[in-house]
């Protein structure tokens, strides 16, 4: 038994080239199935996507796993046909079990587990499958009891799904979502790590507010402490004062027992235990007098709430924005990059805001505004083609099935120059429209609402566009300060469908400047201190952006609501799992 467990878990790893070959043979030679490098199947994309639809692998012995679309019992019960998929594609695998292989009852519920053995045959001719799996052996199966599954093979609505986050990647447009979403990710480190940048992790709790809004969840136990407490205190009630005198002259007593002892020469051992019976009373003292001063609710200082007492000795906040870390390592290891999730505590219910979202924020050293708005479009523009370029299939389920559009959207913004403006000048282009009524008055100052930035980007220009300089009133004060002192060296990119994909600025070098900003926006210095030793010290000229991941996943695939393109959607009454 044991020389059987040791050949079994015993199978050695082939050397790292061999194995990076193994995951080619889909482009090298197409009549060879590739198999998984780590669990004993072939992707059931491998077999589907092959050029002509895994005809060529007819023949081949595989097994697969995945889970049942749709299934179906034939023949009067003599067979069944499962529609199979293990979310390596959009497209599923056709398989046919005999009812001599195994009970097909449990076989066919729709949601059905299946890890299966068998061997690829073609179909008979005008079917519209290229390749079919003839099941020899059942390796494993995780029922469904029908009557419960949630989530029945009729189409579902996204907002439905929303109430079953944890299933709902089962369903064809989630699990293209989430492929196409992993598709942007990998393009977006391909990008910058070509471009010679280093990935920085940056934190998630905060002690600053990067954008100044004040929009932060804060990050305390205290709540958790004071809520111990206070179930302490009924359970074990603080002494009284009458308890405490006891005790204050049960130490009286045990302190005149000494003196007696050593006035009548006592010996050494008898003094020695009457100590140490004084010095437990007084530790029993010491003890009841804190537990006296214990009080329900927040700890307090000077009548406010004293964070000295937090877990991080001070407030803290989780991360509305990696970029003020970053920057300080782009003060010495030139181009960086961060990605990861950011917070607001925003009470907004539109499809367009999330509690919890990813960032994407590059930062450039010695580089302006210009640098910036070149490498945004160029970031931007890469992720479109490489979509194009990598999940061509999942486009086209997105095309089918929510967005004529998206396939069309993406070759444009990939293959078009964007146009650049100046704020000033958008303002004055929007003033001058008359075929539409906007829903938010525009002037100079404002903040382009979305309806603004989309007619630009649709209706204008057709096109994406970086709008620059922007009045300093409605940005952080990060932000250089441009020479007519009303106006900063930002930018946004927008782009149809949903607005701003982009937003950036080169950011204020000048020591003097930049604390001035901070005091007139309201802001303390002393969170910013940190912050201010970057221009302190070896200050360069450095500029970067932030591209929220959600809303490029949003402007690819032509979903409307934002809480479908992340796996686990929080926003106001909503944080499940």
């Amino acid at each position: 038994m044991e020389e059987q467990m040791a050949n079994e878990y015993a199978s050695p790893l082939p050397p790292i080239h061999q194995m990076a070959a193994a995951t080619l043979t889909d482009d090298s030679d197409s009549s060879i199935v590739p198999w998984c490098q780590f669990s004993r199947r072939v992707l059931i994309r491998s077999i589907v996507c092959s050029p002509d639809g895994g005809a060529s692998l007819a023949g081949q012995n595989v097994t697969v796993g995945g889970w049942v679309k749709t299934g179906r019992e034939q023949g009067k019960g003599t067979f069944a046909f499962l529609e199979l998929n293990d979310g390596s594609c959009p497209t599923n695998l056709q398989v046919i079990v005999d009812e001599k292989v195994a009970p097909l009852g449990q076989l066919v519920p729709t949601g059905t587990c299946v890890y299966v053995e068998g061997v690829l045959k073609k179909p008979p001719e005008g079917t519209k499958q290229s390749v079919e799996l003839r099941v020899e052996k059942v390796l494993d199966v995780g029922t469904v009891d029908p009557a419960k599954y949630p989530l029945p093979k009729t189409k579902l609505t996204l907002e439905f799904l929303r109430d079953f986050v944890h299933l709902r990647p089962r369903t064809n447009a989630i699990s293209a979502v989430s492929r196409i979403r992993n598709a942007l990710a990998y393009a977006t480190h391909t990008f910058f790590q070509k471009h010679g940048f280093l990935y920085v992790h940056t934190p998630i709790i905060t002690t600053s507010d990067c954008e100044g809004a004040g929009e932060m969840f804060q990050v305390t136990t205290l709540l958790s402490d004071t809520e111990k407490l206070e179930k302490e205190l009924k359970q074990n009630p603080p002494p009284s004062e009458a308890e405490i005198d006891a005790e204050k002259l049960l130490v009286q007593e045990k302190g005149e027992d000494i003196l007696q002892l050593k006035s009548a020469k006592a010996s050494k051992e008898k003094i020695t235990a009457a100590v140490a019976e004084l010095t437990r009373a007084k530790e029993n003292l010491e003890r009841l007098e804190e537990r006296s001063k214990l009080k329900p609710g927040l700890p307090e200082k000077d009548g406010k709430i004293d964070y000295s007492r937090d877990f991080f000795a001070r407030q803290a906040f989780l991360t509305v924005s990696g970029q003020l870390q970053v920057e300080g390592f782009a003060c010495a290891l030139s181009n960086v990059y961060t990605f990861g999730p950011t917070f607001r505590a925003e009470h907004s219910h539109t499809s367009r805001h999330l509690a919890e979202f990813w960032m994407v924020e590059p930062e450039i050293a010695f580089a302006d505004l210009k640098d910036d708005m070149n490498c945004a479009e160029a970031y931007v523009r890469f992720l479109c083609q490489w979509l194009l370029d990598n999940c061509l299939d999942d486009m086209q389920f997105m095309v089918e099935n929510f967005d004529k559009t998206a396939i069309n959207r993406l070759k444009m913004v990939a293959l078009t120059p964007f146009e650049r403006i100046s704020y000033t000048d958008a303002v004055k282009l929007l003033e001058k429209v008359t075929d539409k009524k906007f829903e938010n008055k525009v002037e100079w100052g404002i903040d382009l609402a979305s309806e603004h930035e989309r007619y630009l980007t649709e209706v204008i220009f057709k096109k994406p566009v970086i709008v620059y300089n922007y009045p300093k009133g409605i940005k952080a004060f990060y932000m250089r300060l441009n020479d007519d002192m009303k106006t900063v060296a930002a930018m946004d990119v927008l782009v149809p469908k949903v607005g701003e994909l982009v937003g950036g600025s080169q950011r204020e070098e000048r020591y003097e400047v930049i604390q001035k900003r901070i005091l007139e926006m309201g802001l303390p210095l002393e969170p910013y201190d940190w912050y201010l030793d970057t221009r302190r010290y070896g200050t360069i000229k450095h500029c970067g952006f932030g591209l929220g991941f959600e809303r490029m996943v949003l402007f690819a695939t032509g979903i409307d609501n934002i809480r479908d393109v992340i796996p686990f959607p929080r926003y106001p009454g909503r944080a499940d799992l």
